[in-house]
C-alpha cells in the first residue's frame, strides 16, 4: 500500500515538474520594457482581417494591451474601461488594441457584447505574448499594456494581473502627459 502511494506521489510530482518546466519555457521571452522596439508582427482581428503592426507605425501612437480572456470579470473591466475611454484615446491620436490567445469569434461575440469599438487580435500560439515577453500568472495569460510612440519605440508600460481598470486609466492619462509635452 505505502508502495503504491509513494509511487502515485512521485509521478504527481514529476508531472508537475514537467508542467512547470514546459510552461517556463514556452514563456522565456525577454521581457520587453521602454526603450525597446516594438516586435514585428501580424494576427487576426475580430472581423478576420489580418492586421499588420507596422502598417500603424509612424500614423498613431498605439496601446497595445494584452489580457487573458475574452468575457471574464477583470478582463471584461478592463475592456469596458477602454471602450468608455475611447474617445479620449482617439483625441490623443491613440489607437487601442486588445490581444490575447482567444478565437476571432471569440473576440467578435466579446466585441459585440460590450460594444467595443477597438481593434482585437487573435494570438492563439500565444507568439507576440512571447515576442513581447508578457509572462503568465497561474494559469492565466499575463495582462501588461504597452504604449508605443510614433517611431515604434515602447514608452510606457504597465503590468497589474488584478488590476484591468487601471490598465486603460493609466495607459490614458501617460497618453496625455506625453501629447502636452509636445
Amino acid at each position: 500500500m505505502k508502495t503504491i502511494n509513494l509511487k502515485n506521489s512521485f509521478m504527481a510530482l514529476a508531472c508537475m515538474l514537467v508542467l512547470f518546466c514546459s510552461c517556463s519555457h514556452a514563456q522565456s521571452s525577454k521581457k520587453l520594457d521602454v526603450g525597446d522596439h516594438v516586435p514585428a508582427f501580424t494576427l487576426y482581428d475580430q472581423d478576420g482581417k489580418s492586421f499588420t503592426v507596422n502598417d500603424y507605425i509612424g500614423k498613431k501612437v498605439l496601446v497595445i494591451y494584452f489580457y487573458p480572456k475574452d468575457e471574464s470579470m477583470v478582463c471584461t473591466k478592463e475592456a469596458c474601461a477602454f471602450r468608455d475611454s475611447f474617445d479620449q484615446f482617439t483625441k490623443a491620436g491613440a489607437m487601442v488594441i486588445g490581444v490575447n490567445g482567444g478565437t476571432v469569434a471569440s473576440h467578435k461575440e466579446f466585441q459585440q457584447h460590450y460594444k467595443l469599438p477597438f481593434t482585437l487580435l487573435s494570438d492563439p500560439d500565444n507568439k507576440v505574448y512571447n515576442l513581447f515577453g508578457v509572462k503568465g500568472k497561474m494559469f492565466f495569460s499575463g495582462r501588461e499594456t504597452f504604449v508605443i510612440d510614433l517611431t515604434g519605440k515602447i514608452v510606457y508600460t504597465h503590468e497589474a494581473m488584478l488590476e484591468g481598470k487601471e490598465h486603460a486609466d493609466d495607459a490614458l492619462q501617460f497618453v496625455k502627459a506625453a501629447n502636452a509635452k509636445q
